[in-house]
C-alpha cells in the first residue's frame, strides 16, 4: 500500500472516530441531565474507573494503557463540560504539582480555580464555589502534608478519589549555578532536594515561598536567586532550568486527594479505598485495641498517621487508609467495634483504589 493509500485509510478513520466521539459526548450530555433531575452528581470516580477497567480488558494493542487513559480523559473532560460547567478548586497558583494533578484526573474542558491555601479550596467547595477541589496529602520522600488533614477533621466534605503524581523538581533560575546564593521553593520541595542542595549548594540559603509557582516568580526577578519547581512553571514564567531533576529520589511521588460533597460508589472486589480519622482512649494498649477489628477480619491497613488533635496536649487523632469501601459489611463491621472503643472515629471517604 502506498504512503497515500495509507494516509486516505486514516482520513477514513478519523471521520468514523470524529462522528464516533460526538455521539458518545452527546449520550453524556443525555446522561447529565438525568443526572441534573436526580440530583446526582456529574463526576462519579466510581464509573469513570469501571470505563477504565472495561477499556483495558477490550485492548488489543499497540496502545498501551497510560496512553489509553490519557485519550478518554480527555473525552470524559469534554462531556462532563457540557453536561455542566465544572469548576476545580485546586492549591495555586497556575502550574504547581497540584495544578498539574487537577489536569490530570479531570483534562483541560472544565474549568480549573487557583486558590492560595488548602483552607481555601475546602472553603471553596464546601461554599459551592468549586464542584470539587484538589488537595495535595502525602509525598513518598517527605510524608504527610499536616494542613490537609487537619482539614479533613474538620469539614464534612469527602474524599472523591486519588490521584498520584511522580514529581521531578527543577533548580530553575536566570543566574548560573556558581553564581546562586539563594533558593526559594515550598518546604516540601525543598525537603524533597534536601540532598542535592547540600552536594551543590551547600552555602546557598534555602527560603521558603507560598508555592513552587511564587518562588519562580522571585528566582525570574532577583539575581542570584533560583527556585525549586516543575518544568511547567520554568516554561510558563520563562526562566530557564539550570539543574533539572535534582529530587533526591528517583521514585518521588505526590499522592493528591479529590473532596467533593459525596463520596464514591463502591468498585469490590478490593478495588477500593477508605479513610478514617479517630482518637484513642487513654489507657495502655488503645492504638492495639483500635487496630484489631481490622486484623481480625483481614482488612488490609495501608496507611496510619498520627497528628496533634489540638484538643488539648499530648492528645492525638490516627489517621488510617484501608483496603475496602465503607459500605462494607466487614467494614462496616470493623468501624463499629472501633466506635465502641474509641472517642472519635469520623469516616473521611471511599473511592478507588488506583494508582494512576
Amino acid at each position: 500500500m502506498s504512503l497515500d493509500d495509507l494516509r486516505a485509510k486514516i482520513d477514513s478513520i478519523d471521520k468514523e472516530v470524529l462522528a464516533l466521539l460526538n455521539e458518545r459526548v452527546r449520550l453524556a450530555a443525555e446522561i447529565g441531565k438525568v443526572k441534573r433531575t436526580k440530583g446526582d452528581e456529574i463526576y462519579v470516580a466510581k464509573r469513570e474507573e469501571e470505563v477504565f477497567t472495561r477499556l483495558a480488558a477490550l485492548n488489543g494493542g499497540p496502545l498501551e494503557m497510560p496512553a489509553i487513559r490519557a485519550i478518554f480523559r480527555e473525552i470524559m473532560s469534554a462531556a462532563i463540560a457540557l453536561e455542566k460547567p465544572m469548576i476545580i478548586a485546586y492549591l495555586g497558583p497556575e502550574a504547581t504539582f497540584t495544578h498539574q494533578a487537577a489536569i490530570k484526573k479531570f483534562g483541560s474542558s472544565v474549568n480549573y480555580r487557583p486558590l492560595a491555601t488548602i483552607t481555601d479550596v475546602f472553603n471553596a467547595v464546601e461554599k459551592g464555589d468549586g464542584d470539587y477541589g484538589v488537595i495535595p496529602i502525602e509525598n513518598s520522600t517527605e510524608g504527610a502534608v499536616f494542613h490537609s488533614l487537619d482539614m479533613l477533621v474538620e469539614t464534612d466534605l469527602k474524599i472523591v478519589a486519588q490521584v498520584y503524581l511522580e514529581i521531578s523538581q527543577n533548580l530553575i533560575s536566570n543566574s548560573p549555578l556558581s553564581q546562586i546564593t539563594k533558593v526559594y521553593s515550598k518546604d516540601q520541595a525543598l525537603g524533597q532536594c534536601r540532598r542535592w542542595l547540600h552536594r551543590y549548594l551547600p552555602h546557598a540559603l534555602c527560603l521558603e515561598a507560598d508555592s513552587t509557582s511564587r518562588a519562580v516568580e522571585i528566582a525570574r526577578d532577583n539575581a542570584g536567586t533560583a527556585a525549586i519547581a516543575s518544568s511547567l512553571a520554568a516554561e510558563i514564567f520563562g526562566v530557564p532550568i539550570v539543574a533539572p531533576g535534582i529530587q533526591d529520589k528517583a521514585d518521588n511521588t505526590t499522592r493528591f486527594l479529590v473532596i467533593g460533597r459525596r463520596s464514591s460508589g463502591a468498585l469490590g472486589e478490593g478495588r477500593d479505598k477508605s479513610s478514617y480519622v479517630f482518637s484513642l482512649s487513654d489507657q495502655p494498649g488503645a492504638l492495639l485495641k483500635a487496630l484489631e477489628p481490622f486484623s481480625q477480619r483481614g482488612i488490609n491497613l495501608t496507611k496510619i498517621e498520627s497528628r496533634p488533635s489540638k484538643k488539648k496536649a499530648w492528645d492525638y487523632y490516627f489517621f488510617a487508609d484501608i483496603v475496602g469501601h465503607h459500605e462494607d459489611p466487614t467494614v462496616r463491621e470493623a468501624i463499629a467495634e472501633l466506635e465502641a472503643s474509641c472517642p472519635f472515629v469520623k469516616w473521611l471517604g471511599s473511592y478507588p483504589n488506583v494508582r494512576v
